[in-house]
C-alpha cells in the first residue's frame, strides 16, 4: 500500500486540484502534526482515503474556518495514545506533541512521555500475539532521541520514542517537528528494522504488511 505522510508546512500543489493527479495511487494519509485542520480536511476529501494524525506543539485548540469551528480535522482519526488496526490490516500507534519548553499545549516532559509510551504496550503486545508483529507504523510529532533531533530544548528528541522503536521494531517511525531548510539535512535513518523518517512537507512511502496471523484465523 502507498502512504502519503505530511507535516509542518503546507505544500501548494497539495492544496490544489493537482493533488488528484499527483497522488492518485495513495491508499492512506498520515499527518505528523502542525498542519491546519482545513489543510488535512482538503487532502482527505480530495483523495478520499483514511487519514490518521497526531497534533504538533503548534496545533490550534480551536480553528475558525468558513465552515465553522474545528477542534480537530473532520473525518480524520486521532492516533494519540492509541494502538489501532486500519481496515487494510496496517498496525498504527501514535503520540502527539514535543518535549515541554514553555506553557504551550501539547507539550510533555520526558517522564510524561515514558508514561504515555508504556500505556501503548498492552495493545502492542496484543498485536504481537494476534498478528505476529507489534506495529507497522509509529506516528509522532517530535523525533526520537538522538535521531534527526536538535540540541535546543524545544527540538530535543523523545527517549521513550527511541525505546518503542528498539523494542517493537515498526517498519516506519514517522515524525515531523524538525524543519528542513538545507539539502544536506538527514531526514531518513535506519534503526534496526525501522526506517525513521522526517516527514517535513510530505513523503510518499510504500509498505507491505505481512499476512495477518490472528488467533481467529483457521
Amino acid at each position: 500500500m502507498r502512504i502519503l505522510a505530511v507535516s509542518d508546512v503546507e505544500i501548494g500543489f497539495i492544496y490544489s486540484p493537482m493533488i488528484l493527479e499527483r497522488f492518485q495511487a495513495i491508499d492512506l494519509i498520515i499527518s505528523c502534526g502542525d498542519l491546519p485542520y482545513y489543510y488535512l480536511e482538503y487532502i482527505l476529501t480530495m483523495l478520499n482515503v483514511p487519514l490518521y494524525y497526531v497534533r504538533g506543539n503548534h496545533a490550534s485548540k480551536v480553528e475558525i474556518t468558513t465552515g465553522g469551528e474545528r477542534t480537530y480535522p473532520w473525518g480524520a482519526t486521532n492516533l494519540h495514545q492509541r494502538v489501532m488496526e486500519d481496515d487494510t490490516g496496517l498496525l498504527l500507534a501514535g503520540l502527539e506533541g514535543c518535549v515541554q519548553y514553555n506553557r504551550g499545549p501539547y507539550q510533555y516532559t520526558q517522564g510524561q512521555y515514558w508514561m504515555k509510551a508504556f500505556r501503548l504496550v498492552p495493545g502492542l503486545m496484543l498485536n504481537r500475539l494476534r498478528f505476529g508483529r507489534a506495529l507497522d507504523v509509529l506516528v509522532t510529532h517530535a523525533p526520537p532521541w538522538k535521531i534527526h533531533d536538535d540540541d535546543d530544548r524545544p527540538h530535543q528528541g523523545i527517549k521513550a520514542f527511541r525505546w518503542l522503536i528498539d523494542v517493537f521494531q515498526p517498519t516506519y517511525a514517522l515524525h515531523g517537528h524538525i524543519h528542513v531548510y538545507r539539502r544536506d539535512v538527514i531526514t531518513q535513518t535506519q534503526v534496526g528494522k525501522t526506517q525513521v523518517i522526517n516527514t517535513y512537507g510530505f513523503r510518499e512511502l510504500e509498505i507491505q504488511t505481512p499476512p495477518a496471523r490472528s488467533w481467529q484465523s483457521k
